[in-house]
């Protein structure tokens, strides 16, 4: 009984593990910034380029896969993005003796080739990735109507662990990081098989896959720019990228910030960045309350939050202090999540909900 009542919303469990894998492959790059540039003899600026280009490719994606749902359906999009970044993983577990790059201008002579195939697979990895997280609002808006906000708030607590997960799992793995691509590796390849047989049931075919026609958008890039016309979507939209690229710029380099302007000590930088991921389970709540109490006054709760952490982060000293810091912004900007993906997949017709959803999420 109690197995028959929890594959109800075996839709919800997979797509939350993808998702949790997907943000786990991605936050082993920034806490493995420092033993590339041992292994390699790269820069600071090198491997933050790399990390870069990998969310630049997982942006780029996210319009092309949202239409597509649109079309085509999101069960599709979500394992061809998932069998990418399993692609990219794997071609991370053995050094690949590609050749030096020269590079004509500036502090080094050149890259070394075996740092260009990580940034290759880095590259996948980001493909792959970019293509989960706006089809799987899509999916879950369209299979939990009623609970929308509890089903985005599962969906982000449950990835958002991923970034927990990530620098522990590098602390512990240190010297032998290869392993943990080869781990992600199968361990998506398996939920991807599972996530294909049993989500489609979970959908109705006319609902999901096929355009409704109420929204009228044509499925051209004019018909969705037409979207941010509307004043609400663009308002909602114009606030929000800010909060994102600012969120975005935090957990990319915290750990380094961590360890050289608030100088504490690698492991201890490690463990409060997993406890940025910690807190995330406070999405469980404001998703639920975003469903009871309303979305306006949770955005302003959450994103107030974000910026008072952010704040105190740059103006604080000492282990306790920067970690209240870490855990104040982390449960603003976690939180924020559902309410943001429920706000948004309001406003939005259901034969544009991918394509829609998409201008927002690059972000």
């Amino acid at each position: 009984m109690e197995l028959r009542r929890l594959a109800r919303y075996d839709a919800l469990i997979f797509t939350s593990l993808l998702w949790f894998m997907a943000k786990f492959v991605r936050y082993l790059f920034p806490p493995l910034f420092e033993p590339f540039q041992t292994a390699f003899g790269v820069s600071n600026t090198a491997t933050g380029l790399a990390f870069s280009a990998l969310m630049t490719v997982y942006a780029l994606m996210q319009f092309p896969s949202g239409v597509i749902a649109d079309r085509q359906g999101p069960v599709r999009v979500i394992a061809g993005g998932a069998v990418v970044a399993t692609l990219g993983s794997l071609a991370l577990v053995v050094p690949v003796p590609l050749p030096d790059l020269a590079v004509p201008v500036g502090p080094v002579a050149s890259v070394p080739g075996e740092f260009l195939a990580i940034v290759g697979g880095m590259l996948l990895i980001g493909v792959g990735t970019g293509a989960h997280k706006t089809v799987a609002v899509r999916l879950l808006a369209a299979v939990h109507r009623e609970r929308t906000g509890r089903a985005l708030g599962v969906l982000d607590t449950v990835a958002a662990f991923g970034g927990v997960a990530a620098p522990l799992a590098v602390t512990y793995a240190l010297p032998d990081w290869r392993g943990l691509f080869l781990a992600s590796a199968l361990l998506v390849a398996a939920l991807t098989v599972l996530f294909v047989r049993r989500t489609p049931r979970h959908l109705d075919d006319e609902r999901a896959t096929a355009p409704s026609g109420d929204g009228g958008i044509d499925g051209s890039l004019a018909g969705y720019l037409r979207l941010m016309t509307v004043p609400r979507v663009g308002l909602f939209v114009g606030v929000t990228v800010a909060f994102a690229f600012a969120y975005n710029g935090v957990v990319a380099f915290l750990p380094l910030y961590l360890t050289e302007a608030a100088e504490l000590e690698p492991g201890v930088a490690n463990t409060l960045y997993s406890g940025l991921f910690v807190v995330s389970l406070v999405q469980l709540g404001t998703g639920e309350l975003t469903d009871r109490v309303g979305r306006l006054p949770m955005l302003f709760a959450t994103v107030g939050a974000a910026v008072v952490g952010a704040a105190l982060l740059l103006s604080v000293q000492g282990v306790v202090a920067v970690a209240a810091a870490v855990v104040v912004f982390g449960l603003g900007a976690h939180g924020f999540r559902p309410v943001r993906s429920a706000f948004l997949m309001s406003l939005l017709p259901d034969d544009a909900a991918g394509g829609g959803w998409a201008w927002y999420e690059p972000c």
